[in-house]
């Protein structure tokens, strides 16, 4: 038997996207300051999009647990996610001139979002990793140039938000949506359940 304490779980991640989709699928946890999970995100030479948002998505957890006062028997998410269209990594955008360079290339073009979530411990960590492909409409100068100016891009793979305005220029989704957002639900919930943690709804005190 083992006792599920409802605020074990801790969620490394600034994305209040992330948050808010972890906290509608019926988990409880909390959130940990942007400080504790940062990390260098620069790719590594010959790295692929997979293996980049693997390796920070884990780094990240690892790093929450190693700097963060945990107390004993918590649990760490921490998860990455990647633009990746003809062989080029998109993460976030430095500045408008980029954003307007992204989403220039992604127009009328179909692209792969790529996620990682990290579940870890004391003791393991486990992570998962799910693409999903998106198809963007064309996207003419003035309607990048008036995306931009809303500032949703900002801090955003891609140089945009699904769960934004820019849900109107994708014609198509193939896989998960939540991936694009930063958090499959699916998949986050497997593997949170591999270690025990289930939303409040499904909790009993024998598990």
């Amino acid at each position: 038997m083992q006792m599920i304490h409802p605020k074990a779980l801790f969620l490394a991640s600034s994305s209040p996207r992330r948050a808010q989709l972890l906290s509608d699928m019926g988990f409880e946890f909390n959130v940990l300051p942007a400080d504790a999970c940062a990390i260098d995100e620069t790719p590594q030479a010959n790295e692929s999009a997979w293996a980049l948002v693997e390796r920070l998505a884990r780094s990240k957890a690892a790093m929450a647990l190693s700097t963060a006062d945990l107390p004993d028997g918590s649990f760490v998410l921490a998860g990455d996610t990647v633009v990746i269209h003809q062989g080029r990594i998109f993460g976030k955008p430095v500045d408008e001139r980029e954003a307007a360079a992204m989403l220039s290339a992604l127009s009328g073009q179909t692209h792969a979002v790529v996620t990682a979530i990290a579940v870890a411990d004391r003791q393991r960590c486990e992570s998962v990793i799910v693409q999903t492909d998106v198809t963007m409409m064309p996207l003419s100068e003035e309607l990048i140039a008036a995306y931009l100016s809303t500032g949703e891009p900002q801090g955003k793979a891609g140089a945009y938000a699904l769960q934004g305005m820019a849900a109107q220029f994708v014609e198509r989704i193939c896989g998960s949506w939540g991936a694009v957002v930063g958090l499959p639900q699916f998949e986050t919930a497997q593997l949170l359940a591999a270690f025990g943690i289930r939303p409040f709804w499904q909790k009993t005190n024998e598990i």
